[in-house]
C-alpha cells in the first residue's frame, strides 16, 4: 500500500469504528493502544518511599499472592513468587525484609517530567434488582448482544496490535456500534439479552463505571455480575458536563453530587447520561469471596488493589502508593497491587484505589481526588515496561 494512504487509512480507522473499549473491568479488558509519550522509571532506595516502615504490610500479603497467580508464569517473576509461596503468615519485618531483598523500587515520572499523578477511587456497589421486570424495577441490565463485533487489525497492521475495535454489520458494511441512548432506547440487539432489572437510573450507570457490583434480589440473596464488553465509544465524564453547564460546582461534582443533582433533576437526567455514549455489558459471576474479579483474572483486595494503565504499570505488580485520604491532607501511603485497568485510568502516574464493597466504600471512592506518587517494585533483572531500559 502506498505509504500516504496507509497512514490516513491508519488515521481514519479509530473514527470508523468509534473508540477502543473502556471502563473498568474485572474480566481481562482488550489492550490499550501504545503510549503516545514514554514514562521514566528512575531507581532508588527504599528509604525514599514515605510510609515505607510503617506501613502494615501484612494487610497486601494476600493480594501480592494472589498477583503472584498470574505473574508467576513471567521468568522475571517465577523464582520470587516461588518464594513467597513458601512464607507462611509472614510478619511485617519479614514482609518488608523479603521485599527489600527480591525487588527493586522505581519511582515512575510521568512523559512530561512530573512525578504527581492523579489517584482517584472505586467500589462494588450493591443494587436494588429483579431478573423479571416490574413496575419497580424497569431498568435492565444487558448481557453481550450477539451482534457486537470485535476487529483485531494486527494480522494486517502490526503496529495495531494493542487495538481492538468494536462495531457491527450494516448490509455489508462495519459501522459504529449503537451508542448509550440508542441502547436505552431498546435497540432490538439488546432484546432478550436482559440479566436483571434495577430500580434507578443513575445506580445503574455508576455500576458501569465500577465494573463490576452485587444486586439485591426479592428473596434477600445476592447476585455478583462484572464487565463482560464494551460498545467501543469513548467514556465521557458526565461530572465534567455539570461542571461545565454551569449544573455544579466543581467541588460537588463527585459520585454523591451527580447523584443529588439527579434526584433534583429527573428530567433532565436522560439528556445527562446519554452524553456519555459509552456503554458496559455484564456478565453473571458465580458466587465468590472476597472482591471482585479484576484486569488480572484474581479477586481484588479491599484498600490493597489498584487499577492502573498498563502501557505504564506492569500488571500484577506491586506498587507503593503515596496519596492522602479523600477529602483530607492525611497521608494515605501504603503497598498496593495493580490488578485491575480501566477506560479512565490513562497516565503512568495515575491509579484507581478499590475501596470495597457497599455504601461507606461508595463514599470513599466517590470523594477521591488526590494528587499521589507511585514507585514500580519489579524483581532485579525484570523489564521495565513500553521497553525502557
Amino acid at each position: 500500500m502506498n505509504p500516504l494512504l496507509r497512514r490516513l487509512a491508519l488515521a481514519c480507522l479509530p473514527l470508523l469504528f468509534a473508540a477502543c473499549a473502556q471502563l473498568p473491568a474485572p474480566k481481562p479488558p482488550p489492550p490499550p493502544p501504545k503510549a503516545e509519550g514514554q514514562a521514566a522509571y528512575r531507581l532508588g532506595e527504599w528509604s525514599a518511599l514515605p510510609g515505607w516502615r510503617e506501613d502494615e504490610l501484612s494487610a497486601a500479603w494476600g493480594a501480592f499472592l494472589q498477583s503472584c497467580r498470574s505473574l508467576k508464569a513471567k521468568p522475571a517473576w517465577d523464582e520470587t513468587c516461588a518464594a513467597a509461596s513458601q512464607l507462611k503468615a509472614p510478619s511485617n519485618e519479614e514482609i518488608r525484609g523479603f521485599f527489600e531483598a527480591r525487588l527493586l523500587p522505581y519511582r515512575i515520572v510521568n512523559p512530561d517530567g512530573s512525578e504527581d499523578g492523579l489517584v482517584t477511587g472505586y467500589y462494588e456497589p450493591l443494587l436494588n434488582g429483579s431478573r423479571s421486570r416490574s413496575a419497580r424495577f424497569r431498568y435492565p441490565l444487558y448481557g453481550v448482544p450477539d451482534d457486537l463485533l470485535t476487529i483485531d487489525l494486527a494480522s494486517v497492521y502490526p503496529e495495531l496490535k494493542n487495538l481492538r475495535l468494536r462495531g457491527r454489520m450494516e448490509g455489508r458494511k462495519v459501522v459504529p456500534y449503537w451508542n448509550r441512548g440508542e441502547i436505552e432506547s431498546g435497540t432490538s440487539s439488546v432484546k432478550g439479552k436482559e440479566l436483571f432489572w434495577v430500580d434507578d437510573a443513575i445506580d445503574l450507570f455508576f455500576l458501569q463505571i465500577q465494573g463490576s457490583g452485587r444486586i439485591l434480589l426479592p428473596d434477600g440473596s445476592l447476585a455478583r455480575v462484572g464487565y463482560a464488553d464494551q460498545n467501543g465509544h469513548p467514556y465521557r465524564s458526565v461530572g465534567k458536563r455539570l461542571v461545565d453547564s454551569g449544573e455544579l460546582p466543581l467541588e460537588k461534582a463527585s459520585m454523591q453530587g451527580i447523584k443529588d443533582w439527579a434526584t433534583k433533576n429527573p428530567a433532565k437526567l436522560k439528556e445527562l447520561l446519554d452524553y456519555n455514549a459509552s456503554y458496559v455489558f455484564f456478565r453473571e459471576l458465580p458466587s465468590q469471596e472476597g472482591g471482585p474479579l479484576g484486569a488480572l483474572g484474581v479477586p481484588l483486595t479491599e484498600a490493597r488493589s489498584i487499577a492502573v494503565d498498563p502501557r505504564y504499570v506492569t500488571l500484577g505488580a506491586p506498587v507503593y502508593l503515596a496519596a492522602t485520604w479523600p477529602n483530607s491532607d492525611r497521608p494515605l501511603q501504603r503497598l498496593m497491587m495493580a490488578q485491575d485497568t480501566g477506560g479512565a485510568i490513562r497516565g503512568a502516574v495515575r491509579a484507581d484505589f478499590f475501596w470495597g464493597f457497599g455504601p461507606e466504600a461508595g463514599k470513599l471512592a466517590g470523594a477521591m481526588r488526590q494528587r499521589g506518587q507511585m514507585w514500580l517494585l519489579l524483581p532485579k533483572g525484570a523489564p521495565l515496561p513500553g521497553g525502557n531500559p
